[in-house]
């Protein structure tokens, strides 16, 4: 048996609209989710027990069944048990970039690129339709890590419309390292603040689902108008991620002081994003913003926007 090492890119989001409550308890969301160049390198290695074990070069990322590329490959066992029997156990070996607890889909991104790892390892020959159907079991961002690039989520996440592809453009990131949103506290709170403003009969969820597809923003990407996707970055988390986190925003205003073509926290954040059009323009900003927060718990990095999902190193 062979180790594969797969590339497996953060992810953003461009768009985030809650529109209301899931009977399984999740909710029902519209995103256009983006994959960028800031990515982890995941190796599967067979090993000579039959265990999973996880090696990773940050000592603060659990091992265990916490981690959602442990649980990846626990689903992969249970699924294909001959395949372990037959090969041994599984050794996932985790070179984290992606800064962790950050609104970039780090842990689902490793996860995703498990499952692609054992098919190939285990030469299981599935599609890749077939393994988004086991990602979204361990986690609503998972299956779009898989497939990558620009499309639009429905569901809870899991419901993917792929969109024609942004690689153009770039951004520059920006997270303050000791500090984490939860993504439940997230999502409760604005289910606490705005479930007034939630829609549940299915024809209104389905509106609301055609609304976003014929709207501006995929009409911005189409088009491949920066200029334009920047003005219509939107993110509903942020009505109660910036009350609560000043420096979020004073993150936000000090990335929209340049001129930039938009500004966002992504996802439950705390990592907050400026669009870009190319790679001078984002060495610019983050030189100048990181010149204004002088703060020496301040991340920064710069991507380019990228056309895949996992692949191999």
């Amino acid at each position: 048996m062979r180790s594969y090492s797969l590339i497996a890119p953060a992810k953003i989001n461009l768009y985030l609209e809650i529109i209301g409550d899931r009977a399984d308890g999740f909710h029902e969301l519209a995103m256009v989710l983006q994959s960028i160049s800031l990515s982890d390198r995941v190796t599967i290695n067979p090993i000579g027990i039959d265990a999973i074990t996880i090696r990773c070069n940050d000592p603060t990322i659990p091992s265990d069944r916490t981690n959602l590329a442990y649980r990846a490959a626990a689903l992969m066992v249970d699924q294909f048990p001959d395949m372990m029997a037959r090969h041994g156990g599984i050794e996932i070996d985790i070179h984290k970039q992606i800064p962790a607890a950050a609104g970039l889909a780090g842990g689902s991104t490793d996860a995703a690129a498990v499952f692609v790892g054992l098919d190939l390892m285990w030469d299981l020959g599935l599609t890749q339709g077939e393994l988004q159907t086991f990602a979204a079991q361990i986690g609503s961002d998972v299956p779009f890590c898989i497939s990558g690039g620009t499309a639009l989520a429905t569901g809870r996440g899991e419901v993917l419309s792929p969109l024609m592809n942004l690689d153009h453009l770039y951004v520059v990131l920006a997270k303050y390292k000791n500090l984490a949103i939860s993504t439940p506290w997230a999502y409760k709170t604005y289910r606490q603040q705005f479930g007034h403003t939630y829609v549940s009969a299915p024809q209104d969820l389905q509106s609301r689902h055609d609304r976003v597809h014929s709207g501006s923003m995929v009409s911005a990407i189409v088009k491949r108008d920066g200029a334009k996707i920047g003005r219509l970055l939107h993110n509903d988390l942020e009505k109660v991620a910036l009350p609560e986190y000043p420096q979020i925003q004073a993150l936000r205003d000090a990335f929209a002081a340049q001129n930039v073509l938009g500004t966002m926290m992504s996802g439950s954040g705390p990592t907050v994003f400026a669009l870009v059009a190319n790679q001078t323009e984002a060495d610019r900003v983050l030189g100048a913003v990181r010149g204004q927060m002088a703060d020496p718990d301040l991340a920064f990095w710069t991507a380019q926007f990228v056309p895949n999902g996992i692949h191999l190193a």
